[in-house]
């Protein structure tokens, strides 16, 4: 079982992980949508498409920008479609 965790506590958890490029990618449903944030960040991956972001909010504390995911992949990376994952001092393991 893969888990994100930030400031103590477990963001996502899951054994359906997609690795891409050494990051875990977890289902969305996998995700607790609580400590998600909206953002307007967008960044742009020649192979992989438009990343969208989402800022972690726990205990008052905020990580802008530390959950990415592609809305729309290209189709070679159609296999992170609906996935989320995490960076900016979020563990992974």
């Amino acid at each position: 079982m893969v888990k994100a965790r930030w400031n103590g506590v477990v963001i996502a958890e899951s054994d359906e992980t997609v690795v891409v490029e050494g990051n875990h990618y977890f289902p969305r449903a996998h995700v607790n949508a609580a400590y998600l944030a909206p953002s307007s960040t967008q960044t742009r991956c020649p192979w992989k498409g438009t990343a969208s972001y989402h800022s972690l909010v726990v205990d008052g504390a905020t990580n802008p920008d530390a959950a990415w995911y592609y809305p729309e992949p290209l189709p070679a990376a159609a296999e992170i479609r609906d996935r989320i994952a995490f960076w900016k001092g979020v563990e992974v393991g």
